[in-house]
């Protein structure tokens, strides 16, 4: 009797008694696991019927060599608790699984066989990917410790505090930013009646209350970070006088000027560490300048830079006494020293005074202007007796010196205006 109980596949005929797949659409036709998976087609049997599992419970979804001999049924009520009660509540689990499990004996197979085990091998890689933005990190994410922990009270007095109106316990302020905000949110209440345009118009109210909320603690975070409480309370002053800093030149003052728009995105704290790393930055760039003078002057040790610079400054000494004694020379030649530069060019004594004036001005040396007064008062010559001109100016003479030169000669009375 107990063999006519059992049940076989009608294509390997191997005992379905315990797992098996009917099909809906054939009579009498039932499948093992292998067979089914495998696609076997009998008689008027194919593989995508529709099919319906019956089993007894008894069959094992890991093997007979598992440890406890979990049955399908408790497998299938571990995992409807696993995700009815979550992950760490196994005295619920236990008791739904069945009074035949303990919650221990309920987490050891759970983490063995489907955390650790090859099911778990399979689906849970082994570096997980950060796909998902982590909003708890301190990084100043919505849900970040910055924002969600409050900051610590404002060390100062009683007296200071009753005079700013500071509420430390709370961080506020008896009179804050926007007093009058909450007025948009006092008198919104949700009532099962409220038509899709109240409810909107509700959400923007709030929406508008939050952003004033965000604009308050915005400014709260500014008054901390450039020290704002302690500059009104005269603290500052005190604390700069302990710890003085170093003097900031004209340079440095206009180019705080010009990264001022700087300072909506980042902190007092921020932007001074960011504007000394730039005052690191010219000092290095004018270190490293130096050291390639010294190679490009063949010096390749430390040691001997110290030589160079004692030599190179004697040197630059020399120079600028000599400079000195020349303008005092110069001072005491008096006149003479306003036409040093042109006084031992040849034709120097064939100058009137105030043409040696024109040709100090010009930078012109005397020869030169002789040769293109010359050639200015023939052709002005020429032109007067009708007779065409042919010379031609030198090519050292532009229009500048032209101009200046013929203008010279016409005051002096060399050549008529209209010439000119």
């Amino acid at each position: 009797m107990a063999e006519l109980g059992k049940k076989y596949c009608v294509y390997c005929l191997a005992e379905v008694s315990s797992l098996r797949f009917r099909c809906t659409d054939c009579a009498d036709i039932e499948l093992c696991p292998d067979c089914f998976s495998a696609g076997a087609e009998i008689g008027p049997h194919r593989r995508w019927h529709g099919y319906q599992l019956v089993d007894g419970g008894r069959f094992t979804l890991w093997g007979a060599e598992a440890e406890g001999g979990w049955s399908s049924r408790e497998e299938q009520l571990l995992l409807d608790a696993i995700e009815q009660f979550g992950f760490g509540n196994w005295e619920d689990m236990a008791a739904h699984v069945g009074a035949s499990r303990t919650p221990q004996e309920v987490m050891e197979h759970y983490v063995s066989m489907y955390i650790h085990g090859n099911l778990g091998k399979a689906c849970i890689p082994d570096t997980i990917p950060n796909r998902v933005t982590d909003h708890t990190c301190p990084s100043g994410g919505p849900l970040s410790p910055s924002l969600t922990t409050p900051l610590p009270p404002l060390d100062i007095s009683v007296a200071e505090q009753q005079q700013l109106g500071y509420m430390p316990l709370r961080d506020d302020y008896e009179i804050e930013y926007d007093q009058d905000a909450e007025t948009l949110i006092s008198g919104l209440s949700v009532n099962y009646d409220d038509d899709d345009v109240e409810i909107e118009l509700k959400r923007a109210h709030v929406d508008m209350y939050v952003r004033k909320l965000k604009e308050r603690q915005r400014r709260k975070n500014i008054a901390r970070d450039y020290n704002l409480v302690p500059a009104f309370l005269g603290k500052d002053k005190k604390d700069k006088e302990k710890a003085p800093k170093r003097k900031i030149t004209k340079e440095e003052k206009e180019l705080r000027l010009k990264l001022r728009p700087l300072y909506q995105f980042m902190s007092c704290k921020e932007f001074e560490d960011f504007f000394e790393n730039m005052h690191k930055e010219r000092i290095l760039r004018a270190k490293i300048r130096e050291l390639q003078r010294y190679r490009r002057n063949g010096i390749t040790k430390m040691e001997e830079s110290a030589e160079y610079e004692a030599a190179r400054h004697k040197r630059e000494k020399r120079k600028e006494n000599k400079n000195i004694a020349s303008s005092k020379r110069g001072k005491e030649d008096g006149k003479e020293g306003e036409f040093a530069a042109i006084e031992n060019l040849p034709g120097f004594e064939l100058l009137s005074d105030r043409e040696k004036v024109l040709c100090s001005s010009l930078n012109l040396s005397p020869a030169r202007y002789v040769t293109v007064k010359t050639i200015i008062i023939k052709d002005h010559l020429q032109k007067r007796q009708g007779i065409p001109s042919k010379s031609r100016l030198p090519s050292y003479l532009d229009k500048v010196l032209k101009k200046r030169i013929l203008n010279f000669l016409t005051e002096s009375g060399w050549i008529s205006r209209d010439a000119s």
